[in-house]
């Protein structure tokens, strides 16, 4: 009986060890790219990134034009759009990855990362989402398309900004300015 109970406390001991370690910033994930290919966020490492759950058939989409170009304008400062196509509101994105890479390269000519379609909010969201709202002031859930984390130099989220905030709010882009400035 010694020699269970001596078991059983080896093993629990053995995968308390072999937990993964939770995400202590944003740069801790992999994605994959629209084109499928794995991508560590450890490459955007040291840039301030803005991270936006997009839709090809939103109302929003046109926030298309004004993401590229933040993207365009301050990418030399280290900084850069994410993008990741999401189908969890009135299923506003049902293409294939594919087809949402030729829209946005053909309709907004978008040149910023974009990333696989991933689930947002609910059953089967993203490990990266959940960290997203783990660690941001608003914890409440992604309530529609092109809602914005802004992530600081440092992997950390610095800001969330609601669907209706566009690429040119002034809030929003003092807040980027503002993290390109901090070393």
């Amino acid at each position: 009986m010694s020699v269970l109970l001596l078991l059983s406390t080896m093993a629990a001991a053995v995968a308390v060890h072999a937990a993964p370690k939770a995400p202590a910033s944003f740069y801790d994930f992999d994605m994959k790219t629209i084109d499928g290919k794995d991508m560590p966020l450890s490459k955007f490492k040291g840039k301030v990134l803005l991270v936006v759950n997009v839709a090809s058939k939103c109302g929003n989409t046109p926030q298309y034009a004004g993401l590229e170009a933040m993207y365009a304008k301050y990418k030399s400062q280290g900084f850069a759009v994410l993008g990741f196509p999401a189908n969890q509101f009135g299923a506003q994105e049902p293409g294939t990855d594919a087809e949402i890479k030729e829209f946005c390269e053909a309709t907004y000519h978008v040149k910023f990362p974009m990333f696989s379609k991933i689930i947002v909010k609910g059953d089967g969201i993203s490990p990266l989402y959940t960290w997203l709202l783990a660690n941001s002031d608003e914890h409440q859930d992604i309530e529609w398309n092109f809602t914005k984390f802004l992530i600081g130099r440092d992997g950390k989220v610095i800001g969330r900004f609601f669907h209706r905030v566009q690429p040119d709010d002034p809030k929003l882009v003092a807040a980027v300015e503002d993290a390109l400035k901090a070393k």
